[in-house]
């Protein structure tokens, strides 16, 4: 009796980890020198909670970086945001290095004796390149479109570049200042750690893929050029009447979550009414058995005496024949 009492106990702290919970992404990955969020979500009864963002895998050996309770801002490059409406709180940690990869943890203060905080790891990934906010853009012919491309830290100093994939010769530096420029592009790098290339009066020749550089880092951006629309000249006459035999037609509407849900009515109606109708003419076809079952008694003794004179060829399920022979069958009793 002992035993099972110490195990229920040894077994309390972690109730709250199986029917409550913290929840959060299980790895992120964020480039050198920028900021990262991370949302840490909650259930409804720990919105009242002190809420923590720590770094390690385990509670014992997490070292807090951030607490909601705490009278100071967070120290450093790491801050807590605690929303009990959304029942999430938000860590945001900014201008991160390779050596801030590693485990973290957003948990909720339980305290007490019996219970533990409850928890959720996650694992921050840094790492070094490049990016582009956008790697397809399309504008009009004529137009200008600018793409902004993303370095890490590393990268400040480094010369950035302006290709044409597959025609190396098509290349642009960047100078000393971090800046280029021309009557068609554009390049401007403000060394902290983004440079934007501009192309100016679109032509249809320059669709195709370019890519940004910095250092021995590329990435790849596609550009379409549309033509620019053309318009019809407007005349003094007007236009001709349209005949009145022609008929307009409304472009068909389209399938709705909505109108699917209303179709979706009608069909289980129909489903149902179809069900219904079946059960009711089984229940018909099935008391007409039973009818049939439960009939006349005498008939029955007819077919048990037909059977036991083969001789007689009278038909089985004639009764004016079967009351014949029952009948002949008391006559022959009374004498």
């Amino acid at each position: 009796m002992q035993q099972p009492f110490i195990l229920a106990l040894s077994l309390l702290p972690w109730i709250p980890a199986f029917l409550c919970r913290v929840t959060t992404e299980g790895e992120l990955t964020v480039m050198e020198g920028q900021s990262l969020i991370v949302p840490c979500h909650y259930d409804p009864q720990y919105a009242g909670y002190v809420k923590y963002w720590c770094r390690g895998n385990t509670r014992e050996f997490c070292t807090s970086l951030a607490r909601t309770d705490s009278a100071k801002p967070a120290a450093g490059k790491v801050s807590i945001f605690d929303d009990p409406v959304q029942q999430v709180f938000t860590l945001t940690m900014s201008d991160l290095k390779e050596g801030d990869s590693g485990w973290y943890m957003c948990g909720v203060e339980i305290g007490g004796v019996w219970t533990r905080d409850v928890v959720a790891s996650t694992y921050i990934k840094v790492i070094h390149g490049m990016s582009v906010v956008n790697s397809r853009l399309s504008g009009e012919e004529g137009s200008s479109i600018t793409v902004e491309c993303r370095y890490s830290e590393r990268y400040r100093d480094s010369q950035k570049k302006w290709c044409r994939s597959g025609d190396w010769s098509s290349c642009l530096l960047t100078g000393s200042e971090g800046s280029y420029e021309d009557t068609s592009v554009a390049i401007s790098d403000d060394r902290t750690r983004a440079f934007t290339v501009t192309l100016k009066k679109l032509q249809m020749s320059d669709s195709g893929w370019y890519w940004c550089s910095a250092g021995q880092q590329q990435k790849l951006v596609h550009v379409l050029v549309t033509p620019t629309p053309t318009t019809t000249a407007v005349t003094a006459t007007s236009p001709p009447a349209p005949s009145q035999s022609a008929a307009y037609l409304p472009p068909p509407e389209p399938i709705t979550k909505e109108s699917w849900n209303s179709y979706s009515h009608i069909l289980e109606t129909l489903l149902v009414c179809a069900f219904i109708m079946f059960i009711v003419g089984l229940a018909i076809w099935v008391r007409k058995l039973w009818r049939r079952h439960r009939q006349d008694p005498v008939l029955r003794q007819v077919n048990m005496i037909k059977a036991r004179h083969n001789g007689y060829s009278g038909d089985v399920g004639d009764p004016q024949s079967a009351t014949v022979i029952f009948m002949n069958k008391d006559s022959q009793e009374g004498y």
